[in-house]
Order: C-alpha cells, then structure tokens, then sequence
C-alpha cells in the first residue's frame, strides 16, 4: 500500500539537503516574530494586540511575495532542470516588477492612511492609535523585503536555498538587537515601544536587501542580467502569467481570507485578549510548521527539476511519498503541542508574555486545534504548494487552496463569532473545518496525476536571441 515510499536513500538525502537550508531560514524567520512577540508583549495586552492587528496588511504582502516564489519556481526549477538562465533572468526581472508594484501599493496606504486602515482592522479604539503609529513606519520596509524575497526564492528553485538562510539569519540578528534598544531604550536611545520595534524592523529590511546587492554583484554561480531583467519578452510574460499569475492570486486570496479570521476576532467581545492570545499562538504555530514547509518547497523544487529533466516517470510516486512524510511530520509535532500547551507552557511561557489568565486559556484551546489539525494541514500544504504547483497544475491548486477558505471555513468563522457570538472556540471549528474539504479534494487530483505537466515548452527567436 505504501510501496510509493520505497524512493531509496539518495532521493531522502537529496531532499533532506534541500530541506535543511529552508528548515533554518523558515526558523530565523519565525524566531524573529516569536521575539517581537515577547519583546512586544512586554509592555503588555495591548501593544501586542495592536502590533498583531498592523501586521495583518505586512501578512498579505508577505503571502503576496511568497506566492511570487511558489509562481517563479514553477517556471525557474524547469527551467534550471533544462539549463536554461537567460529565461530564468527573464522570471526574476517579472517577480521584481509585480513585488515592487504590490509592496510600493501597501506601503503608500500603510505609511499615508495608517489610522483609516487599522480602523477597518478592529473597533477597539486603544489599539487603532498603537497599531497606526507600527504600520507607519513600518510600511516602507516590506519594498525592501519584497525585492530580497523574490531573489532568495528564485535562488532556492535553483537548488540554492542556502542563500535565504544566511540572508535572513543576519536580518532575524539584526532586529532582535534593534528591538532591544529602540523598544526599551538601551545604549543611550529613548524608549519608543511598540514604534522601535517598527523601526528595527524596517532597518533589518534595508540590510536584507543590501546584502542582497552585494550577492548579486559577487555571485559566479547564476548571472544576473540587467537587459533581460528588464525586457522579459511577451512569451515569457504570457508563461509567466498563466502559471505564476493563478499563484500569486491563489496566495493574496488566502491571505486575504485569512487575514479577515483576525478581523473577524479583532470585532468580538474581549478582542483584545483574543487578539494577544493569537499573536502568541500564531507564532507557536509557525515555529512548528517551519519543517512542514520546507518539505513543501523542497517538493516543488524536486517535482519542477524532474520533470523540467524530462524525467517524469516516477514523479506521481515521489509526490505521494513527500506528501506522506508531511502528514507524518505534522503528527510527530502536532500531539506534542497538545500536550505542551496544557501542562508546561501555561506556567512556563505565558507568563513571560504577560497574559492574562483568561487569555492563557484561549492560547491553550487555540494551540490545541493547531496540533490536533497539523497532520491533515501538513498535508494540505505540502500537496498544493509543493506537488501540484511543482507540477505546474497551479489552476487546480488555486481552487484546491482557496475555494474551502471563503466558502466554508471564512463564512462559518464569522457566523459563530460575529452573528451568533458564540465566542472564540466556534470560530476555530470554523477555521478548522477547512482543512477537511481541502484534504478530500486534494487527493482526489493528486491520485489523478493530471498534474504532471512540462511548463518550459518556449519558441525562440534565434536570429534576435529573445523569446517569441
């Protein structure tokens, strides 16, 4: 029954080497937002509220970004598989344009109209002031990081996921240290709180993206090429939009959709210790899918490189394998967590984040259906972002992924907590029950192998050296 996992240790150790790397980028940059979180959450309830509410807008950037990687790596892991680095330059210089556009769009409104959009966000008016003072400064930073994403990701597609590691290790340094002096005014600067921890954020970005440079500048291994980053070519441009477009769209409607699970919270009764408790649990919960989703972006990368190869007997089977160790992976780690976030975070963690106790309780609660759902969302995630998207099935996906999320869970989300108000645990059945739907019909087209798909089929014009 699961002779599909039989792939021989080469094809394990060449995941694992691919995994590794991604692994400890997902984990700098999640123990960067676990100590803002507890930096943050120093100074109490609210703060941590009001900077969870203004990085709501900053998630969907970076989901928008994120899915500008999952889109590019469709076409760059082919292409790489084929050798090809003039259209890969061509795909760099799209997701450029496209993240530069998207980020320079929120960072206008974040940085000009921050009380107006944190006002849309929550209609607890002690947090809109705090989380407008954050999103202000805070809202140029993500140009920077947006540029930097896509560079780090196009080099991830090329089997080079070391360079986000290091990128990122020294940018998650690199603000943990500011948020110690802006925040709490250390080494002679003045104590700005919830605004320091914007501004160290913003400065950590800014030395994201000159590290970025200089890489680009020094790097032997892939060329980067300003005439082909800017003239792209009107083939290269229609491939990119018919599988990186449905991508990006796929990411920014999941962000949106679950963004609005915040805003859903962010209009209950006692929202300020729901929204503490989430920025808490979010963080928990991202630290433990970090391998989840290196296993997705090793996937997609592996899955694009065969096939991009011309190798693509066999593909269906190392997907279901890859799909399987996500599921099992989510088990190890999410029974775990249950039994963590009832018997030793309580007395151990939160205190130091400085919840109330009600808003313990609910940390507990949300934690629980976290780890009771990680296997099946394990699942989900590595099966979408990595199997079908590495397949170039991203249509497919785009349904698979957000169809559930706005017609089921989103809705159901806001009936229980805002229509008939029966509190915080009904929303995260709602939440939940998505990962049900998304699960079924995720196998179905798995098992389908209709998702298996050469995306690199391009014409050239010789004579002109550019795509037709």
């Amino acid at each position: 029954m699961f002779s599909y996992m039989n792939q021989g240790r080469a094809f394990y150790r060449n995941a694992a080497q691919l995994a590794l790397p991604i692994i400890l980028q997902n984990l700098c940059t999640t123990m960067l937002g676990l100590m803002d979180t507890f930096m943050v959450g120093a100074l109490g309830e609210a703060p941590l509220a009001a900077v969870l509410v203004a990085n709501t807008p900053v998630f969907v950037i970076q989901l928008v970004i994120f899915g500008l990687q999952s889109g590019s790596s469709v076409l760059i892991s082919q292409f790489w598989g084929k050798g090809d680095t003039d259209s890969i330059n061509r795909v760099l210089g799209l997701g450029w344009y496209v993240a530069g556009a998207i980020a320079l769009l929120f960072a206008g409104v974040m940085t000009f109209f921050p009380v107006p959009l944190m006002s849309l966000l929550t209609d607890n008016q002690e947090l809109v002031p705090l989380a407008a003072g954050y999103a202000r400064i805070v809202g140029p930073s993500y140009i920077f990081n947006s540029l930097t994403g896509v560079y780090v990701g196009a080099h991830r597609s090329m089997e080079n996921p070391k360079l986000g590691m290091i990128i990122f290790a020294v940018s998650m340094c690199t603000n943990v240290f500011l948020n110690w002096v802006f925040i709490f005014g250390n080494l002679g600067a003045p104590a700005l709180g919830v605004e320091g921890a914007a501004i160290a954020t913003l400065i950590s970005r800014v030395v994201e993206f000159a590290i970025m440079a200089v890489h680009i500048c020094l790097d032997r291994r892939f060329r980067v090429r300003p005439a082909l980053l800017l003239r792209p070519g009107g083939a290269l441009i229609r491939k990119f939009l018919r599988y990186s477009g449905p991508v990006v769209f796929n990411e920014t409607m999941w962000g949106l959709g679950t963004s609005l699970y915040k805003v859903v919270m962010g209009h209950m009764d006692g929202s300020t210790e729901i929204l503490a408790a989430r920025a808490l649990a979010g963080n928990i919960e991202d630290l433990c899918t970090v391998v989840v989703f290196a296993i997705g972006g090793t996937t997609s990368i592996i899955i694009g490189r065969e096939i991009g190869a011309g190798r693509q007997q066999g593909v269906y089977e190392k997907g279901a394998a890859l799909d399987t160790l996500a599921f099992l992976c989510g088990a190890v780690i999410g029974l775990p967590l249950v039994l963590l976030a009832w018997f030793v975070f309580p007395w151990l963690v939160y205190p130091f984040f400085h919840l109330s106790g009600h808003a313990g309780d609910i940390t507990t609660m949300m934690l629980t259906f976290i780890g009771v759902f990680l296997p099946l969302r394990s699942f989900d995630s590595v099966n979408t972002v990595g199997v079908l998207r590495g397949g170039g099935d991203v249509r497919a996906a785009m349904v698979i992924d957000i169809t559930p999320l706005w017609l089921v869970a989103l809705p159901l989300s806001a009936l229980f907590g805002l229509a008939l108000r029966w509190g915080i645990f009904w929303v995260y059945v709602g939440i939940m029950s998505e990962q049900f739907v998304k699960f079924g019909v995720g196998l179905r087209r798995l098992r389908s192998r209709a998702w298996i798909n050469d995306v690199t089929q391009l014409s050239y014009q010789k004579d002109k050296g550019v795509l037709s």
